[in-house]
């Protein structure tokens, strides 16, 4: 694997053990193209807490690839976290990716003694030191809750400065905001690698919607194909991995310090743009 670039795939937990299975057949797969590390999501307000814990541990002891639990701050409190953060040191995760994390629905405002994903870095932090390689989330069009994009700007700014080494984009799909954004951050003196996020294109009606709920805007040219395409599902696929391998190619020639795959515990489609990008095993 170049060690100029770093390529990771994500997953979530499973509800159910046949799930879980599954899950650890697509990761075997995947841990044969050396990847960087896995990561693995948190549900809102922690609600997949457990799940996380023992899928972050298998893929790390059994599967044998550096895993980074989603550690968010939504309705934990310090102690929790702490308990959270001994427990991950003494399994020999290094590797943290550091959010705000989803509000459950009717929470309203974040609950818990730390509100926003600067304060969880801090915290991370002070009670382990350098122990853990932290990564926090990128928006480069925007979270969809900040006021306005020179804030969101300033806010990213303030959570890397807490002291976090990497930071991983919501996917996107246009190539052109990922250059701005990191020039933008630049200019404020963020010099940690920013590393793009990476849906791949299987499913129009259920991505759509997921991309108007995150903020990720999909172009109405891509929109139009997809919704010609219908049921097809074979045409979509392919259509989605032709757009994405181009869009993935274009930032690894700009420079981008590597890809972060969107799984959806799915080994096909991320790999099937891996193969077409020509990239390392």
């Amino acid at each position: 694997m170049s060690s100029t670039r770093q390529f990771s795939f994500e997953f979530f937990p499973t509800k159910t053990d046949a799930g879980h299975e599954k899950l650890m057949q697509t990761a075997a797969h995947l841990a044969t193209y050396n990847p960087n590390y896995f990561s693995c999501t948190y549900g809102a307000g922690g609600s997949t807490r457990d799940r996380t814990i023992d899928t972050v541990k298998h893929l790390n002891d059994v599967i044998k690839v550096s895993t980074a639990p989603h550690l968010s701050c939504v309705g934990d409190t310090k102690a929790d976290l702490r308990q959270l953060l001994t427990m991950y040191k003494n399994s020999g995760i290094n590797r943290l990716v550091a959010l705000r994390g989803d509000l459950p629905s009717g929470m309203g405002m974040a609950s818990g003694e730390l509100r926003y994903a600067n304060e969880l870095v801090e915290f991370v932090r002070k009670e382990t030191d350098d122990h853990f390689t932290i990564a926090v989330a990128a928006y480069p069009e925007m979270h969809p809750q900040a006021r306005n994009f020179e804030e969101d700007l300033r806010n990213f700014a303030t959570k890397v400065k807490a002291g976090a080494n990497i930071a991983i984009t919501q996917y996107f799909f246009n190539a052109d905001c990922y250059f701005y954004f990191v020039e933008r951050v630049r200019k404020l003196g963020i010099e940690i690698p920013i590393v793009p996020g990476i849906m791949p294109i299987t499913n129009y009606t259920r991505l759509a919607r997921f991309s108007d709920a995150c903020g990720a805007e999909m172009p109405r040219w891509v929109r139009k194909q997809l919704e010609a395409y219908g049921d097809d599902t074979k045409s979509i696929k392919a259509f989605g991995e032709q757009v994405i391998s181009e869009m993935c190619e274009r930032l690894l020639q700009g420079g981008a310090p590597g890809l972060h795959f969107y799984t959806l515990n799915q080994a096909e489609p991320s790999l099937a743009i891996w193969e077409n990008l020509k990239l390392p095993r």
